[in-house]
């Protein structure tokens, strides 16, 4: 491993990967990918870390590489996955915006890409990373973990490079987008893309930005994310403080709180995420499909010699459960099905950090104890 380009403990560099060949026939020339790694108590020294298991960490949509901030209680020193122990590696996705190749970054021709950026799929995320593993020496990845888009990323590492994997923790996805999926997310992108402000995708040094189109966006995704019940429990039908939804007349300054929550999720988001970005990553996981070109989904899962371990939300709307035991009725080398059991959807994953720690440690052990069989 090239410890040399390895960023600093808790910290993380863009690296170039060279030029990214889309699966639709399109160069990304001299793409790079923002890189975070966490080695705690390595007197941080990227070649001591480097002789350590390595552990890829995938985000979700609009999550980015700095992990220990969004899995805080499950990332770092003395948390499940240990970062005393392994070196942690979370890359920004390409198409992403938070220092990765992505619409906002600029063209050769100095320009943002804009339109011009291609269509990704999930295979095209997992290709660009493994190149970002090449340019630092990478031969083997000891466990790759992701949830949602990053659980996608996990199954088709797991059927891409499955040389360069020991095992895979896949959590609240699925084998392919379903229609449902499709269309609730390219009704998301609808929203941006009619925004006047999304000028054709070319809004990108003209002052305007598609915000309405974006908070639209967020707030239909951020229903998904959540369940019915949580929802309806913490708000139910009460007017947001102050306003009266109840009024003769409907105004849009006078709100439920539900309203109001939404209200707040997509200016939050609007606030640190590219409504580019939001496009291209929403596609790619219309296009989430393992089984394409490989003889259908069932097949393709069939031919997965990867230990794989499969996590599920009871009350994931977005990914229903469902989707989690297809999955490991299927998977070639599965090697158990772990279930969250909240009234908070989708994000669960995220919220309750007991039991996806208990879930990591349960992973994790059994890694070592299929290391020891291996060895």
């Amino acid at each position: 491993m090239r410890s040399d380009l390895l960023p600093p403990n808790g910290g993380s560099s863009i690296i170039p990967i060279g030029d990214v060949v889309t699966e639709g026939g399109v160069t990304i020339p001299s793409a790079s990918l923002r890189l975070h790694a966490f080695y705690d108590d390595a007197h941080d020294c990227p070649t001591t870390a480097s002789t350590r298991p390595i552990i890829l960490i995938e985000h979700a949509l609009t999550g980015d590489g700095n992990v220990i901030d969004w899995w805080s209680d499950n990332v770092g020193p003395g948390k499940p996955i240990d970062t005393r122990r392994y070196l942690v590696l979370c890359a920004n996705v390409l198409g992403g915006c938070q220092g990765s190749t992505g619409p906002s970054s600029l063209h050769a021709d100095g320009k943002p890409w804009g339109s011009r950026f291609p269509g990704l799929s999930i295979r095209d995320m997992v290709q660009a990373e493994n190149q970002l593993l090449e340019q630092l020496g990478v031969e083997k990845i000891d466990a790759v973990i992701g949830a949602s888009m990053g659980g996608a990323r996990v199954l088709e590492w797991t059927l891409m490079f499955p040389e360069k994997v020991t095992s895979a923790l896949a959590i609240a996805v699925s084998a392919r987008a379903s229609a449902w999926q499709i269309g609730i997310q390219s009704s998301q992108i609808r929203f941006i893309e009619t925004d006047p402000d999304w000028q054709g995708g070319d809004y990108y040094g003209t002052g305007r930005e598609p915000n309405e189109g974006m908070g639209q966006a967020r707030r239909i995704a951020h229903l998904t994310y959540r369940g019915e019940l949580e929802v309806d429990e913490r708000f139910g039908t009460e007017p947001q403080r102050g306003e009266n939804p109840y009024g003769p007349y409907r105004r849009s300054d006078q709100r439920f709180a539900v309203e109001s929550y939404l209200d707040r999720q997509a200016e939050k988001l609007k606030e640190r995420f590219d409504a580019g970005s939001y496009v291209v990553l929403t596609d790619a996981l219309n296009r989430h499909d393992v089984g394409r070109g490989r003889g259908g989904m069932n097949a393709a899962l069939g031919s997965s010699q990867v230990p794989t371990m499969v996590v599920g939300v009871d009350t994931d709307i977005l990914y229903p459960y469902h989707q989690q035991e297809h999955l490991s009725r299927n998977l070639g080398d599965f090697i158990g099905l772990s279930t969250i059991t909240s009234p908070t959807g989708h994000d669960g994953f995220l919220i309750e950090s007991r039991q996806m720690g208990q879930v990591l440690e349960k992973f994790l052990r059994k890694t070592e104890l299929l290391a020891e069989v291996v060895d």
